[in-house]
């Protein structure tokens, strides 16, 4: 995207981007979408005031924007001081990109007696950071605040609606899986499609 594109402009390009990559099956395997998410977290200019606010005592979720289609939706999480998730899957693909602070992944597998294992060591992702998700390869995980005394931001677009998807979170010693749908912490969405004042000041 041109460097002159700030704001909700630069938030509306990346969903234009994605709504036209999209198909059941190629969107998560697009270069062009992940070089996209990528150039999104990268800039810290377009995420709505609304969806940065903390929770107390609970991780939040705001839905930026959902496909007509459900084909896939965008996600900001704003963690408060170390909070954290239970151990959960998600059952689509996924990208995660790190907008501001910092966050742990520690990911995990089944092992034979059927317990969660950690899947080596936990890795940090910091500003600019993209991870991939996919239930192909195992994404299972627990996600954390980096830091103990401060906010940090993390991106997240996924395969589908993510908030309505029917997922797992998972007891750690004994393996079992129980079902959960996540929702979303906001009622309302960013109005991205107000273009008026640059329209207005085309006109002159």
């Amino acid at each position: 995207m041109p460097e002159s594109i700030t704001g909700l402009e630069r938030l509306r390009s990346f969903i234009a981007i994605a709504t036209r990559l999209a198909s059941p099956q190629a969107l998560a395997q697009t270069p062009e979408l992940a070089t996209a998410f990528a150039d999104l977290v990268g800039h810290d200019d377009w995420l709505p005031e609304a969806c940065t606010v903390p929770h107390p005592q609970y991780y939040r979720q705001y839905l930026l924007h959902c496909d007509p289609l459900e084909r896939f939706s965008l996600v900001s999480f704003v963690w408060g001081p170390g909070q954290f998730t239970p151990v959960h899957d998600h059952e689509v693909w996924g990208y995660v990109g790190m907008l501001r602070g910092a966050e742990i992944n520690q990911r995990y597998v089944r092992a034979a007696d059927g317990r969660l294992a950690p899947a080596g060591e936990p890795t940090t992702l910091r500003p600019g950071d993209v991870e991939r998700l996919s239930p192909a390869e195992g994404d299972i995980h627990r996600v954390s605040n980096a830091y103990p005394d401060q906010v940090s931001i993390s991106v997240h677009l996924y395969g589908g609606n993510i908030g309505a998807v029917s997922r797992h979170v998972f007891d750690v010693e004994t393996g079992q899986a129980k079902p959960f749908v996540s929702g979303y912490s906001s009622a309302t969405l960013p109005n991205l499609w107000d273009r008026s004042a640059a329209v207005r000041a085309a006109l002159g």
